[in-house]
């Protein structure tokens, strides 16, 4: 078993006997933690040959042992220690008695000042979601590591291309003046799986990040970095599977570590709405949250209280390590439903401010609100049901008056206890991209674009959208989805960062993006102000967001010829207004008597 990298920080370890040589410590996890923290409880993970055989104890002030559990597996002991409000940082000696004693020195940080009252991502927030391997290479080194299987190939669609941490460090100015101020980068910790392990979905180890990405100090340097440029980071984070080739399954804890493990591979047949459904089987219901995703990604038996303290105390570990502003949750509901409530409550419970996005693949608005109700209570959700209902309106050349089933899944906020607080996207690494989708017209993409950026909703937007990037349609092709971000190469003849060779219509979308996002940057009407929608009617739309002291109109005419819509009819916003200024273009708009929408266009007019 590969010792940790010493960035891990775990500590030394030494002889304290003088007979044949100890058994070596390979794991404790989490590797070190902090003094006043609001949960006063950390439980340890010890994993070593024969490690049970021995008998923990410590002497530190404010630090003691409140149990000790020996598991099935004589190679593991959990040790819960009560750190009480006196602790101070040092290191804490962990002394293993018996036959061949161990010491191991296990370390207390202070925490940084303000850490647990840190403000999480928000609406006054947009969000940009990149791939690290497909973004920019800065380190050629780590390309590829020799003890990890998955090695460097540009050519495969599902190989690892070489982007890095230090890749996207030397863009950050790029993310910044696009206007973002999240950045979510898919997961970035060790993923040693054979093939297609770019994409951070399948972990082989939780507290490590790969080293083709970089270093545990790359992250953090990454995190702080972002916060230089007024971006906060957002970590993706897997609960509900693992990876195969996971340091557990070489030598599992128990037996019940991860779901059937029996030798069968049982496949989650994906009934997402079992969980939920008043007449569903319980058979369906047990195989939605217990079936594997692939035969290379065994799923966690999360109720094994030994394997939820081992995923709540990761997540809190790493907020707190790399100082990050939220989570975001893959195959959210895929994970056990008292698990979900009880992480939830921890993780905010020692960040009240944070945030948190569940990702529930479901074009059902009851489906998703599900997840945001008590008591799995997840603050925020990806909001699939509208996302999917604005790139199939747009996606139909044919329909005459193509806003309506949009206006209609929008009038179902209700559902929801807080609207505003789901992550609203054009697109994602799981989607085709949204220029494939509506047939390569970009004023329609646009359409989109606004749709998302003035939404009562938290912005996402997909790396590679603001260049009009393609991918196929139809038939699902992660490859086409997850192209390399031109620039991030050396020897890329196209350069997106720097504006060279992009073609003049890349250009105009690009800058579109820029400004669009930029303006809801300081546009806290978007941010903060309340909705009023108009029904749709001949293939235009039009709402508006409002406050005390602002009003913004936002008018779509999705018509191949110009639009003139009567002003009257919005008379409840209009009232006293004359005219607005279209934030895209500059162009004024006369209100007084009708409004004059252009041939497939989208207006926000500043009133």
């Amino acid at each position: 078993m590969p010792t940790r990298l010493a960035a891990l920080l775990i500590g030394s370890l030494f002889l304290t006997g003088a007979a044949a040589a100890p058994a070596p410590i390979d794991h404790v996890d989490p590797p070190f933690w902090w003094t006043g923290m609001h949960d006063r409880r950390l439980q340890l993970m010890v994993h070593g040959p024969a490690i049970a055989d021995l008998e923990p104890a410590i002497a530190y002030p404010g630090v003691r042992i409140a149990a000790v559990t020996r598991v099935a597996n004589r190679n593991y002991l959990f040790i819960d220690l009560d750190i009480g409000p006196d602790a101070q940082p040092g290191d804490v000696a962990i002394d293993f008695r018996g036959a061949h004693p161990i010491r191991h020195t296990y370390r207390l940080l202070a925490r940084t000042a303000g850490s647990a009252e840190r403000k999480g991502f928000g609406k006054a927030d947009a969000i940009y979601q990149l791939m690290p391997d497909r973004f920019a290479n800065g380190d050629t080194n780590n390309d590829s590591v020799p003890a990890l299987a998955d090695k460097l190939d540009r050519k495969l669609g599902h190989g690892r291309h070489g982007g890095d941490i230090q890749g996207i460090i030397d863009h950050l100015d790029y993310i910044a003046g696009m206007g973002f101020t999240q950045l979510w980068p898919t997961p970035l910790v060790e993923n040693d799986m054979p093939a297609a392990s770019y994409h951070g979905y399948a972990a082989t180890d939780h507290y490590r990040i790969d080293p083709r990405y970089g270093s545990n100090e790359d992250y953090v340097r990454l995190s702080r970095e972002a916060k230089k440029h007024g971006i906060g980071v957002i970590q993706d984070v897997v609960l509900s599977h693992i990876g195969l080739n996971h340091w557990w399954m070489k030598d599992l804890p128990t037996p019940d570590w991860i779901n059937h493990n029996d030798g069968r591979f049982v496949a989650t047949m994906h009934h997402r709405t079992a969980v939920q459904d008043p007449y569903a089987s319980k058979e369906d219901a047990s195989n939605f949250t217990t079936g594997w995703f692939s035969p290379g990604m065994p799923d966690m038996n999360q109720t094994n209280p030994f394997v939820a303290n081992y995923l709540i105390q990761n997540s809190i570990w790493w907020i707190e390590y790399a100082g990050l502003s939220g989570l975001r949750i893959d195959t959210f509901g895929y994970s056990d439903g008292a698990f979900l409530a009880q992480y939830t409550q921890r993780v905010l419970g020692e960040y009240p401010h944070l945030n948190m996005v569940g990702e529930e693949w479901s074009k059902l608005p009851p489906v998703v609100a599900h997840w945001q109700r008590a008591p799995t209570s997840m603050p925020s959700m990806m909001d699939f049901p509208l996302t999917e209902a604005m790139r199939t309106a747009l996606a139909d050349k044919n329909n005459p008056n193509v806003f309506n089933d949009v206006y209609e899944m929008l009038s179902l906020d209700y559902l929801y206890p807080d609207a505003s607080n789901l992550v609203l996207f054009e697109g994602n690494h799981d989607m085709a991209r949204l220029f494939s989708v509506v047939g390569e017209d970009v004023d329609r993409w646009k359409m989109d674009l606004a749709f998302i950026m003035t939404m009562p909703r938290i912005p996402h937007f997909y790396v590679g959208d603001e260049l009009l990037m393609t991918s196929t349609v139809g038939t699902r092709d992660d490859s086409s989805y997850r192209r390399d971000f031109p620039g991030g190469w050396a020897g890329d003849k196209v350069n997106a960062f720097t504006g060279a060779g992009l073609t003049p219509r890349q250009r105009e979308a690009q800058a579109f993006v820029k400004k669009l996002v930029n303006w809801r940057k300081g546009a806290s009407v978007a941010h903060d102000g309340k909705l009023m929608q108009y029904g749709p009617e001949n293939n235009t739309w039009v709402y508006f967001r409002y406050n005390d002291s602002k009003k913004v109109m936002v008018a779509f005419n999705a018509n191949t010829k110009e639009a003139v819509l009567p002003s009257a009819r919005f008379h409840e916003m209009l009232s006293g207004v004359a005219a607005g200024t279209d934030v895209l273009t500059g162009k004024r708009f006369d209100l007084g008597k009708e409004i004059r929408l252009p041939a497939k266009s989208v207006v926000i007019l500043e009133l």
